[in-house]
């Protein structure tokens, strides 16, 4: 029994040192991608890069901003973000309201969701273009914005999903038993349920969205300028950096660089503000159960 005891009590431990220790790995490649990127791109780093547009020979080590590629990643991940928002949601709802939680249709929904979200960004790109040709449309930021809405689409309704099917089915037919019907049980009841769960899954997608290059690359364009209108070509920080990393001046290289940490600490500054707002929203809640 003392060697079964003690078998079990080692099996426990190195169990735990192994988790220990996948934690500190997966912090510590967090903390080495950021600090490669910040050194790198330290002496390239200032306010004029924040304020100004690209301007002539950007590209070539001179002056000039990214602010027309910040603004551009935002319209397009934060259009396509509300977009797949107000399609995916109605899906979620129509699988686990209205129809049952397991039943064939709502499985064979699920599995189209997982094959969507794994198919690779350069296909939704690829697909985009073949349609922008097809309907004789140039590369646009209503063309990335519709693009990426494809690639949000299943990471929000997969996420939107898993919350859903964790909500009490009391919940549902107490509100159903009390005259609510169907609709307003699931925009009404389910929804305020599910808010910071919802929140998570739309900053998963943004997050991938303003991420995104391969989808964009032939959708969006390129453009030294901010868009005024759905119609012209936009600049996103992903190409961007692409783009100054192809160059042979190490000056602009570590523009790269800059601009890359500018990209962590928008994606940085969202994610805690989401999850701020989603534990007030968990809290605000409970309160009024």
């Amino acid at each position: 029994m003392n060697i079964r005891k003690d078998r079990r009590f080692f099996e426990e431990k190195l169990i735990k040192g192994i988790m220990r220790f996948c934690a500190l790995l997966l912090a510590g490649l967090l903390i080495l991608i950021v600090t490669t990127i910040a050194v790198k791109g330290f002496s390239a780093l200032n306010l004029s890069m924040l304020v100004n547009t690209a301007k002539g020979g950007f590209y070539l080590g001179k002056e000039g901003g990214i602010l027309h590629a910040i603004i551009g990643s935002f319209c397009i991940a934060g259009g396509a973000t509300c977009l797949a928002f107000f399609i995916s949601t109605p899906i979620v709802l129509y699988i686990n309201v209205y129809r049952k939680k397991r039943s064939k249709l709502a499985e064979l929904i699920r599995f189209a969701f997982n094959v969507l979200w794994g198919i690779p960004s350069i296909v939704y790109g690829a697909f985009g273009f073949t349609c922008m040709l097809f309907l004789g449309l140039k590369a646009s930021l209503l063309a990335g914005i519709l693009v990426i809405t494809l690639v949000e689409i299943p990471i929000l309704a997969r996420g939107i999903d898993e919350v859903v099917q964790h909500v009490p089915i009391e919940i549902t037919q107490a509100a159903l038993s009390l005259g609510a019907t169907t609709g307003e049980t699931a925009w009404k009841v389910v929804i305020r349920q599910i808010l910071p769960g919802i929140i998570t899954a739309m900053l998963l997608a943004f997050g991938r969205g303003i991420g995104d290059a391969a989808a964009v690359l032939f959708t969006a364009g390129f453009s030294d300028y901010i868009p005024e209108s759905l119609m012209q070509p936009v600049a996103t920080l992903p190409l961007v950096i692409f783009f100054q990393l192809g160059t042979p001046f190490p000056s602009v290289q570590n523009r790269a660089y800059a601009s890359a940490f500018i990209l962590t600490l928008l994606v940085l500054s969202i994610s805690l503000m989401a999850r701020f707002f989603s534990k007030k929203l968990s809290r605000h809640r409970i309160d009024h159960m």
